[in-house]
């Protein structure tokens, strides 16, 4: 009898859901206090997950929920590049 292997859950910062980790995007910050987009989720420092939707990134940034999660100013960029990975995922879809 095969052991069914747990999915890691994470909560979106936006949403407050919880999704299998695989299906979301890690930011992280780093002890400089820089923040990035964490494609590979192994960057280390503190991370903060968002769900792969544009709805998801656009309440983020209005609620700030990232700066609050991650104690620092989040820059715009940040906010693109989530978006540009949400898009470029739908397109393979």
């Amino acid at each position: 009898m095969a052991m069914q292997r747990k999915i890691p859950m994470r909560k979106c910062v936006a949403t407050g859901e919880m999704f299998p980790k695989k299906e979301m995007i890690r930011v992280v910050r780093s002890k400089e206090g820089e923040v990035s987009v964490d494609s590979t989720g192994k960057k280390s420092g503190r991370g903060a997950y968002v769900s792969k939707s544009e709805e998801a990134v656009a309440a983020a940034k209005k609620r700030k929920s990232l700066n609050t999660q991650l104690e620092a100013d989040i820059p715009e960029e940040v906010y693109e590049e989530l978006l540009r990975l949400i898009r470029r995922e739908q397109l393979k879809q």
